[in-house]
């Protein structure tokens, strides 16, 4: 997109812009795509800083030449309009690089019979500060969008920082319906509230593409192990990338020595996996974060070839942590778990918020205690409960007629007894054992949750002679 005066416009952050719904360029990129889904086979794209794709094209000319001796002259509209306060417009009296609310291009991909059946997500954002998540021109709900809030409302969350963080992140378990159902934008959303407000609302779960990390900004183990960004390598003296990570490096920065430091941070990454993961709407994780990668604090290393960007496949293997098997296990319960992939918001009838007692949920600006129960329709369901302060919690579960909770994750305990099931590493009789030791605490209804952890229950059915043995033996104290 260029300027009257040759400027580029820069809304990619690279120091220019494809003009990308110019007649031209649109087709071009159309061919593209489709060859791309004919030829290849590609099932889907997602598309870096979408929202360029919505903005009004540039129709100058980049250069010109006097026909007659052949030497550069000025600049050319390309019969664009000039308004009276000299902004050059697209040629309908459109400034250019606005946002409009029916782009030509992402209309055009969404009509496609082609490319309108793929996968369409969208970064809805650009460099120049245009938002559009939640009203990103979505044609019938064909775009799903990378949900950044979610990103934003785990790690503030998960860390126990003071704000709305509870609440957000409730509603960024079932989905986001605050954002993609609601056909009210914010006060503050700009864009919601002029051109995007007739792509407000109306979409279920699935418009959310939830992550935590992305191959831009920080690894997962590097939001755990840093609050400042390293960027030094980058040889931009530290002034490139995002300086805004939300991230709590747990106690020092950087690698650490200290047990304390590093058995808190493989509770925080499981804890941030467990959001991810047990969240209505589609999970995204990054390559690398199921190993714990580290890019050393750096959180834009695009220009290195080097260990910072390789995959360590030896240490996916090796899995000294355990978390490898942690996040296997916990993606293969969502996938078994249709609970936990629903297409439609939970109602009430779904799901139940609670706090240190059951039904009694805290809201507040420094609440650091966010529990659930998710019903699976049919009798059963899962108790979850995340505590993100620096106390233990006892909490008292609700009890269900018939049924007995029995602990499956508990990110404060060492592997493999923070996620219990049966493969290589634990046998039933182990799962067994384990979940017979802290029966003292599920037969009374409590479950104890150490700082910054999280649990999940399963409902099952309850066995009345086990729950009598145990409900029978003395306990000092008591």
């Amino acid at each position: 997109m260029l300027a009257p005066g040759g400027e580029y416009y820069n809304y990619s952050g690279c120091g220019n812009t494809l003009n990308c719904n110019q007649p031209v360029v649109r087709q071009f990129i159309l061919d593209c795509l489709r060859y791309w889904v004919t030829e290849y086979h590609v099932d889907g794209f997602r598309f870096d800083l979408a929202s360029i794709l919505t903005r009004a094209p540039s129709a100058w000319h980049p250069q010109q030449y006097d026909e007659e001796t052949g030497q550069p002259v000025a600049m050319s509209s390309g019969e664009a309009i000039v308004s009276a306060e000299g902004i050059m417009t697209d040629g309908a009296g459109v400034p250019t690089g606005t946002p409009l609310p029916d782009p030509p291009l992402v209309e055009a991909i969404s009509e496609d019979p082609v490319l309108r059946n793929t996968k369409l997500i969208a970064e809805a954002w650009d460099c120049d500060g245009l938002n559009q998540v939640g009203a990103f021109p979505h044609y019938g709900g064909r775009w799903s969008e990378w949900n950044g809030k979610f990103r934003d409302v785990v790690r503030n969350f998960i860390k126990g920082t003071d704000g709305p963080w509870a609440g957000d992140f409730a509603s960024a378990v079932c989905g986001s319906p605050n954002i993609y159902a609601n056909s009210q934008p914010p006060e503050n959303d700009w864009w919601g509230n002029n051109g995007g407000r007739q792509w407000r609302g109306g979409r279920g779960p699935s418009a959310s593409i939830n992550f935590v990390t992305a191959h831009d900004g920080f690894t997962l183990a590097d939001v755990v192990s840093y609050n400042n960004k390293h960027n030094e390598a980058n040889g931009e003296d530290d002034r490139d990338g995002e300086a805004h990570n939300n991230s709590w490096n747990c106690g020092e920065e950087g690698p650490s020595g200290k047990w304390e430091v590093n058995r808190l941070r493989q509770r925080q990454i499981r804890n941030m996996s467990s959001a991810l993961l047990l969240s209505c709407g589609v999970p995204m994780i990054t390559m690398g974060d199921e190993y714990g990668h580290t890019k050393q604090g750096n959180n834009n290393t695009y220009c290195h070839d080097s260990d910072l960007n390789y995959v360590r496949w030896d240490q996916l293997a090796a899995d000294p942590s355990g978390f490898h098997r942690f996040i296997r296990l916990l993606i293969n319960f969502r996938r078994a778990t249709p609970a936990l992939q629903r297409t439609s918001y939970v109602t009430d009838k779904d799901i139940q918020w609670h706090g240190e007692l059951p039904n009694q949920p805290d809201w507040s600006d420094t609440s650091r205690l966010v529990a659930f129960t998710l019903s699976d329709g049919k009798g059963g369901g899962l108790y979850v409960a995340f505590n993100t302060s620096h106390m233990p919690r006892l909490l008292r579960l609700p009890a269900w007629a018939g049924r007995v909770w029995q602990p499956l994750v508990d990110t404060s305990k060492v592997a493999p007894y923070d996620f219990l099931a049966a493969d290589g590493m634990l046998s039933a009789a182990d799962v067994a054992a384990a979940r017979r030791s802290l029966a003292i605490w599920t037969a009374d209804h409590t479950y104890p949750v150490l700082p910054w952890s999280c649990i999940v229950l399963v409902s099952a059915p309850e066995d009345p002679a086990s729950t009598n043995m145990i409900r029978s033996v003395p306990i000092c104290g008591r």
